[in-house]
């Protein structure tokens, strides 16, 4: 694989560059191991983006996720226990995907 090209923020700077293991690599650096449920979360995203071309911010994410996986999941709390920090951020920086326009 070619080296990785990301930005001052960490996002890829080619998507194509993707693959699981780069999100593994990219999880790791944030000091997290990936789960299922972590993972049910970045494929959740990476679908969204390949419909809408966006990654969502903070309350689409909530949106999605409780649509998808259930209200039980779908709420800021469970985001923040998995991805601690700013979860719509760290989501798409480790499912390989541009930053979340309005987040912070």
């Amino acid at each position: 694989m070619s080296e990785l090209r990301r930005d001052k923020e960490g996002y890829l700077v080619d998507l194509t560059q993707w693959s699981p293991e780069v999100a593994e690599a990219t999880a790791t650096l944030d000091g997290l191991v990936l789960t299922q449920a972590h993972w049910a979360v970045i494929h959740l995203v990476r679908e969204f983006h390949a419909r809408t071309e966006n990654s969502p911010a903070m309350r689409p994410l909530v949106r999605l996720v409780r649509e998808k996986l259930g209200s039980e999941y779908g709420n800021s709390i469970y985001l923040m226990q998995l991805f601690p920090g700013s979860p719509a951020k760290r989501i798409a920086r480790i499912a390989g995907l541009p930053r979340p326009t309005n987040c912070l």
